[in-house]
């Protein structure tokens, strides 16, 4: 089974009435993470866990009881964040989940979501890829968004 290029890359965009800072330090936190997940497939995590720059690694545990380490590969504070997902002591497998933020003003904010599976070479991995589509990522904008109205 191949997918073409373009159908490897998913992105959806929302804007969200709150500040950058405020959503980013979600996104920044695994334990937010698991709040606004629309996939529901992230369990729990270490509480502690805040990432700080590229090169950091935060681990979850998934609903069907596997952990993952994240290996966070593009990070800048209050505007961008993406992490390549692994099972515990493996190396990446080439998919990509990216969160961007550009402030519109004081208060709201366009949030953009993507998932990005270009590097992706087990192809016994690209029904479950195939099947991330903008609607699971739509459904994570819109948990983000009324967790982060709702905790105002």
């Amino acid at each position: 089974m191949t997918a073409p290029q373009s159908a490897r890359i998913v992105s959806a965009s929302r804007e969200i009435a709150a500040p950058a800072e405020k959503l980013f330090e979600l996104l920044a936190s695994p334990a937010g993470q698991i709040s606004i997940d629309g996939n529901d497939n992230l369990a729990k995590t270490d509480e502690s866990q805040r990432v700080r720059a590229v090169g950091d690694v935060f681990t979850m545990e998934l609903t069907n009881g596997e952990s993952r380490e994240n290996y966070v590969v593009e990070f800048e504070e209050g505007r961008l964040i993406a992490w390549l997902p692994a099972p515990t002591g493996e190396q990446p497998r080439g998919h990509l989940w990216r969160w961007e933020l550009e402030p519109l003003n004081a208060g709201s904010t366009k949030v953009t979501h993507t998932y990005d599976w270009t590097r992706l070479e087990d192809e016994t991995r690209f029904p479950r890829a195939l099947a991330t589509n903008e609607q699971y990522l739509q459904n994570s904008l819109e948990a983000l968004e009324q967790f982060a109205t709702q905790a105002s």
